[in-house]
């Protein structure tokens, strides 16, 4: 008779979706036993929790107190910022304020007095927090939407940045690419990062505020119109490279490019009329635990995973102290519905030597009485496994029990000197050669196996009289031209000789032509040839 068993569910979160709860007490025949799965906290509006700066200097209207127009009456300039008076002022803090009463209130720059240099503003939005979304961003703007504008994430606290989107009246012209929606996308390019006109031209600023990133119409390509199918999505997340960080962030920032104009040019009689206001930014997200926490509490004034499955750090990224038997792993999708745990196994008596998760043996090597890992894996080497095999660099972002501590140097063969590389992942290169994979080369030159110098470019090195550079080493000539630039001009008549000999700045010509089997050669300018009707 096989044993019976019962689930018990931790009451941890409400149960709303899969991967909320951590683990469940199983009872059974040989008594009770917990059994762990993936978990994540739940989702909430992460503007309560954002930090937020404002860029340049200045921007932000009210010092001086200065009056401003609406387009939809741009002579009627009776409103004022003043950031003297509470009632006029319009801080960085009112994109994410509670609005109490019907009362809007809204964050404003200053007018465009400037034209025609451009009225630029950055909004950066930090959270000291690797997050994920899990819905659409909306950001609400007031008296217009720019007509131009980036949404950008960084994923190392605002050290670097990637686009998120661009958002265009005309993206073309704004940015070089052609408009695009979300629902044009398909799975195999769901993460692809778009041009949209579709916030950005003037309906009227009554009619439409939001700016919307559409997380969730990305979503829909994998789960369905109502999102019923979302273990399709969390398979393609674990499945489909990138998916899974594309969603992730820990910084967002809006780059504010030009104003909404309320028609097609700017009317430099007026241009108090304007400016940038923002009355809200909507945010949903989710604490991103690596798949090890079904909580994330706010504490002095950080967000911190409520780390399970014997792992620790922020983001529940590393296993805890004494539970390093194996290297940590995030927690998994799958198996859906409830994943897999990948928790931290406690190291037991496997020894006092501290191999970084890279190896689980050690040998005493007496006549120098240390004792060292054995057979280091994830390409490190050292007594601790603390180092990076030949070949390899440290992997900064990572700690050092991740499996990826230790990146490839992938130098390039025919352009460094050796496959090596410095602690910053730099190859050591040839001559000519720069790059840090050193696989490219130095302005002037072009690869052919090495670097050699370009003999024609588009630049200093131009083939002349309609000549064509093929490869930056040899021009193709049109008919009647020669030279290595295509400066020399070939004569098949007198008179083209005549006229040619008269430029002073013209070089000697060769103009070989076959009469019957000699070639004759002149010491004019070009070869005489009498003609033949």
């Amino acid at each position: 008779m096989s044993p019976l068993l019962t689930l018990v569910l931790l009451p941890l979160v409400a149960v709303e979706c899969q991967y909320d709860r951590c683990g469940s007490l199983l009872s059974s025949e040989a008594g009770p036993g917990w059994q762990f799965y993936a978990c994540q906290p739940q989702p909430t509006n992460m503007k309560e929790f954002m930090q937020i700066r404002v860029d340049p200097p200045g921007i932000t209207c009210g010092n001086p107190p200065e009056r401003f127009c609406t387009l939809e009456n741009p002579y009627l300039c009776s409103d004022e910022c003043d950031a003297s008076s509470p009632d006029l002022a319009h801080p960085p803090q009112m994109m994410q304020d509670r609005e109490r009463g019907g009362l809007i209130t809204y964050w404003q720059t200053v007018t465009w007095s400037r034209y025609p240099q451009p009225l630029l503003a950055n909004i950066s939005l930090s959270w000291n927090k690797s997050l994920e979304l899990v819905d659409d961003v909306i950001v609400t703007f007031e008296y217009g939407r720019p007509t131009i504008m980036v949404l950008e994430k960084s994923l190392d606290k605002g050290v670097t940045w990637q686009p998120y989107q661009y958002y265009a009246d005309d993206c073309m012209e704004a940015f070089g690419m052609p408009a695009k929606q979300v629902r044009d996308l398909a799975p195999s390019n769901v993460t692809r990062v778009i041009c949209t006109e579709q916030y950005s031209r003037w309906v009227g600023a009554k009619e439409e505020k939001n700016v919307v990133f559409e997380v969730r119409a990305r979503f829909v390509v994998f789960a369905g119109p109502k999102l019923i199918n979302m273990d399709a999505l969390y398979t393609r997340m674990e499945s489909m490279k990138g998916l899974r960080e594309f969603f992730s962030f820990t910084n967002l920032r809006l780059r504010l490019l030009r104003p909404a104009l309320g028609g097609t040019y700017v009317q430099r009689d007026n241009l108090q009329k304007y400016f940038y206001a923002i009355s809200n930014i909507h945010i949903p997200a989710r604490c991103k635990c690596n798949l090890h926490a079904a909580g994330c509490m706010l504490r002095d004034a950080t967000l911190q995973c409520e780390c399970d499955h014997n792992t620790s750090g922020q983001d529940c990224q590393r296993c805890s102290r004494g539970f390093k038997l194996r290297s940590w792993r995030p927690g998994s999708y799958l198996p859906t519905p409830t994943g897999t745990a990948n928790t931290c196994e406690a190291a037991g008596n496997s020894g006092n030597c501290e191999c970084n998760g890279h190896s689980n043996r050690c040998s005493f090597i007496d006549f120098i009485n240390v004792v060292t890992c054995v057979s280091c894996k994830h390409n490190t080497r050292g007594h601790n496994c603390q180092y990076c095999r030949m070949g390899y660099y440290r992997n900064a972002s990572a700690p050092l029990h991740d499996e990826n501590v230790c990146i490839e140097c992938n130098c390039d063969l025919k352009g460094s000197l050796n496959p090596r590389c410095d602690n910053n992942g730099f190859c050591q290169c040839k001559e000519r050669t720069i790059g840090r994979r050193c696989d490219m080369c130095l302005p002037g030159y072009s690869r052919r196996g090495e670097c050699v110098a370009n003999l024609c470019n588009e630049e200093q090195l131009r083939c002349q009289n309609g000549g064509t550079c093929m490869n930056f080493q040899r021009c193709v000539c049109p008919e009647r031209f020669t030279g290595p630039l295509c400066e020399q001009r070939i004569c098949l008549r007198e008179k083209d000789c005549a006229s040619n000999s008269k430029d002073s700045n013209s070089a000697m010509s060769l103009c070989p032509f076959l009469l019957t089997l000699t070639l004759h050669l002149c010491t004019l300018p070009c070869l005489r040839v009498p003609p033949l009707w």
